[in-house]
């Protein structure tokens, strides 16, 4: 009895202690953004993500096939929804995803990629808590195969040309004067394609 006080006293004394170091990490620096997360915050963060994943989630294969039109629509989606924190490249080196609590992560890395395509799925339709990552699904049929094109289009990054990153930059959410800009910039490129040099006339004695 006295072996199972002692026990009970240890138990509780680890869990007051681990319950201490997590509430010291979360809240140094107050409630700032600002403080860069620690690398045990992350690997913990990562582990509870994926545990909170339903297991017949994770096991999802991605039912589109990984053809040209799949990843286009999912350049497409993403370059509007997505790239303002992740980056058209999916580095995540934006203004908004680097100033995220926790930081906006580089889909082209072995952390993300490492995810099943189901896992993929989940975190895009459903969102992840205490992060910026919203859940964009709405239970429809056409939200489910947007999600999956993105899946598509996530795997694809690493291989990513710079031509497709320069085609995303037209699909980005733009104020009306960066509109402006823009179709002022391209009139202009095409009136310079549209004038040739005048031909001279032979002169005729």
């Amino acid at each position: 009895m006295k072996k199972l006080g002692i026990a009970v006293v240890v138990f509780a004394v680890l869990v007051v202690g681990t319950v201490a170091i997590f509430a010291a990490l979360l809240l140094r620096g107050g409630v700032s953004a600002k403080i860069e997360p620690t690398r045990v915050e992350a690997v913990v963060a990562r582990k509870l993500r994926s545990l909170a994943i339903p297991a017949a989630s994770r096991r999802l294969r991605n039912p589109v096939p990984a053809a040209h039109d799949a990843i286009a629509a999912g350049e497409a989606h993403f370059a509007d929804h997505c790239a303002i924190c992740h980056a058209n490249n999916g580095s995540g080196q934006t203004e908004m995803g680097r100033n995220l609590y926790p930081r906006t992560p580089d889909l082209r890395r072995s952390q993300t990629q490492g995810l099943t395509d189901g896992e993929l799925f989940y975190i895009i339709e459903n969102g992840v808590r205490l992060t910026g990552m919203p859940g964009f699904g709405d239970g429809s049929e056409e939200s489910q195969n947007g999600s999956w094109h993105l899946v598509t289009f996530i795997r694809y990054l690493p291989h990513l040309s710079t031509e497709e990153k320069l085609s995303m930059e037209r699909l980005n959410p733009k104020s009306p004067d960066e509109w402006r800009e823009m179709q002022q910039d391209e009139e202009f490129l095409k009136g310079d394609e549209a004038t040739e040099p005048e031909k001279k006339e032979p002169h005729h004695h």
